[in-house]
């Protein structure tokens, strides 16, 4: 799935997406669980539809993050199931 708007990705990375849940840098409802955590938020993919996945995304980091020991943030653009 794709965000046809914006087309300028900044990351791109694969691992596994979880529920945030409560954490201690409040920020993100998913996180990626790769080689690299990050924070995830997607204004037009429901990532609770690739839960527990294996999955590769590409985005734009989230300027002003990250914050209070927390890992980057990054907005989806475009997700895809490995």
């Amino acid at each position: 799935m794709q965000c046809k708007d914006q087309k300028d990705y900044d990351i791109k990375a694969s691992g596994i997406v979880q529920e945030s849940g409560i954490t201690s840098y409040q920020y993100g409802t998913h996180t990626l669980e790769g080689d690299t955590f990050y924070a995830l938020k997607s204004d037009s993919i429901d990532l609770n539809d690739y839960m527990g996945k294996l999955v590769t995304i590409e985005g734009q980091s989230i300027s002003g993050y990250p914050v209070d020991g927390g890992p980057d943030f990054i907005l989806v653009l475009t997700i895809s199931e490995d």
